[in-house]
């Protein structure tokens, strides 16, 4: 894939644009410690994980959400995909913003279930 498709594709992907803008506004938390002290701290609204994340952190932070009664979503898009919009590659994505966190539940497929923020 050339650069200047790789980018096009980039650019037409709503979420990953959401995710962008919530990184400069400073209301997303990149990474497994980072999402988790986040969420001790009681600042997560959403929590978006990738879907080659390793089964070990998936466990680790399914417990954490359920624990703290913090939402979580699979997302399409690959820990690759994510690193090339966002500039760090992870897997684990924490929205701390409602509003955020609301527009990316509606970007992401959930299946018809209602998550309720």
């Amino acid at each position: 894939m050339t650069k200047w498709r790789r980018n096009c594709w980039l650019m037409n992907d709503r979420l990953l644009s959401l995710l962008g803008l919530a990184r400069r506004a400073g209301r997303l938390s990149l990474g497994n410690d980072p999402v988790l002290s986040s969420m001790e701290e009681g600042k997560v609204k959403l929590v978006l994980v990738c879907p080659d994340l390793s089964q070990r952190t998936l466990k680790g932070i399914e417990s954490r959400a359920e624990a703290f009664g913090v939402p979580l979503v699979t997302i399409e898009q690959t820990m690759d995909q994510v690193s090339m919009s966002l500039g760090k590659r992870c897997g684990v994505l924490a929205l701390n913003d409602e509003g955020f966190a609301r527009k990316a539940l509606t970007l992401t497929k959930t299946n018809g279930e209602d998550l309720i923020i």
